[in-house]
């Protein structure tokens, strides 16, 4: 059998996404600081465009998510109950919205120019430590010695030899060091570290001596030999390693300056006076550009050759194509934003105990689009509310066991259980689990230990042990 090569002609249908398609996916999903680097950008690089003036543009109509007639709920009523705020939201601004206009009080840490370093933070508890002029020349050399994770690497000998002291004293300005905040700082290995942290906390016993020196077979997980060479049984040897879990294992780390993600609502909802929530877009995260026509009419007639022209023709469709996008992409987000606020309707009048199950498809076949577009519009989006700021990813959750019940409501009632304990009645995840049973809430006891965990709440175990050794203190 010969093989040989010959052309063919076929005709296919096939779906292609223009260059404009693509831009307007990627101004969907951008956040506000994006959107507005990328409208700079434009700005620099089009000609046509123009960046409008306060009021200049006509503003997009907010939406009413219709629902029930409420009198006590947490935005239509006098006083509006407080919400938990979930992890990575802001949680001291409140939101205003009245009459069409917003006022945001700036978060605390928003009005910082900048947290202490680790080197400040200690040198300020030196200062009240130690009047020793010599003491204090110690004290400063070990503190600019440590390095980022709060670890001294360098040798006492070399040190006693820069600073012009005795060894025994710089050992002395060594403990005195590590006896500042935060534990464990000073520190010349992780042992080293994390025996600090536990004479801080008052939990060095011989047993949690003996651990700490054979950290090694820890990191094996020789269970055997630790209990054996700690002398515990299996259950204080799982609790001791728990407690060793929750020090920090590089205590300078809290110093680190990280940026701070200031999180801008996109949309605002307040209630309305007929019981329903009122949803609007908030004005300062809308770019304000115009095309310039008068500009082009100018320019077009100075037009000389064929590629200016050609130019001018692709500013001008890049012009049109920007602000049409910047408009459908507001009204997109407000489409969306209602929605969420009609489905979870019961978590702006109640709280997060009323939370519903909610996911992507139940909102794109609620408003008729697909879920990739509604997944790109809660991607990086926030919704401002009276009782803070929350990013729209956090009002889609899943049902958990059976009933109907949203995870966020589940994990709220867990953490209701476990923080209403008596000391001496600490609740397993097996009995916490029959409680919710008892409720109407069908969960399974894994399913309980893993939206504990989420809670970084410890197991019974711990906290029984926790609860005993508060008692001997007290």
């Amino acid at each position: 059998m010969s093989s040989m090569q010959r052309l063919e002609l076929r005709q296919g249908q096939s779906l292609v996404m223009t260059p404009q398609l693509l831009q307007s996916i990627k101004l969907l999903q951008l956040s506000h600081a994006e959107l507005c680097a990328y409208v700079e950008a434009e700005l620099e690089r089009n000609p046509l465009l123009q960046e409008a003036e306060g009021g200049a543009l006509p503003r997009i109509s907010a939406s009413r998510a219709q629902t029930a007639r409420s009198a006590d709920g947490f935005m239509g009523g006098s006083a509006p109950r407080p919400l938990p705020v979930p992890k990575g939201t802001s949680s001291g601004g409140s939101t205003r919205a009245s009459g069409g206009e917003t006022d945001i009080k700036p978060e605390l840490e928003a009005t910082l120019a900048r947290a202490a370093s680790l080197t400040e933070h200690l040198e300020a508890q030196l200062d009240l430590a130690s009047a020793d002029p010599q003491a204090r020349a110690i004290g400063q050399h070990l503190i600019h010695s440590l390095n980022e994770a709060g670890y001294l690497t360098e040798d006492l000998e070399d040190i006693a030899d820069a600073v012009g002291a005795s060894p025994a004293a710089v050992e002395a300005g060594l403990r005195l060091i590590q006896g500042f905040d935060p534990p464990g700082v000073g520190a010349r290995n992780l042992a080293e570290c994390l025996t600090i942290q536990l004479r801080d906390r008052d939990r060095l016993d011989p047993a949690m001596e003996a651990l700490l020196a054979r950290l090694d077979l820890v990191a094996r997980q020789d269970f055997a030999a630790l209990q054996r060479l700690c002398g515990v049984d299996e259950e204080d040897l799982a609790d001791m390693l728990a407690e060793i879990r929750r020090l920090k294992p590089k205590p300078g780390l809290a110093f680190t300056s990280v940026p701070i993600d200031v999180l801008v609502p996109d949309v605002f909802v307040r209630a309305a006076p007929d019981g329903a929530f009122l949803v609007e877009l908030n004005p300062d995260t809308l770019p304000r550009i115009l095309l310039d026509r008068t500009y082009h009419a100018q320019v077009v007639q100075a037009v000389r050759n064929d590629e200016e022209k050609v130019f001018l023709s692709e500013c001008l469709q890049s012009a049109h194509w920007l602000t049409r996008s910047l408009d459908q992409r507001a009204k997109t987000i407000l489409k969306v934003a209602t929605e969420i606020v009609r489905q979870q309707d019961g978590f702006f009048r109640h709280g997060v105990a009323a939370f519903r199950p909610l996911t992507l498809k139940n909102v794109a076949e609620a408003i008729g689009m697909h879920e990739s577009t509604v997944s790109r519009v809660v991607a990086n989006k926030a919704i401002g509310t009276a009782g803070g700021v929350f990013q729209m990813k956090y009002f889609f959750n899943a049902a958990a066991g059976e009933g109907g019940h949203s995870s966020n409501a589940v994990r709220h009632r867990i953490g209701q259980l476990i923080g209403a304990e008596a000391p001496g009645a600490v609740l397993s995840d097996d009995a916490i689990a029959q409680k919710l049973k008892l409720e109407g809430i069908e969960v399974a006891r894994r399913t309980v230990a893993k939206y504990r965990e989420a809670l970084r709440i410890p197991s019974s175990a711990e906290r029984r042990r926790m609860s005993k050794h508060r008692r001997k203190a007290s």
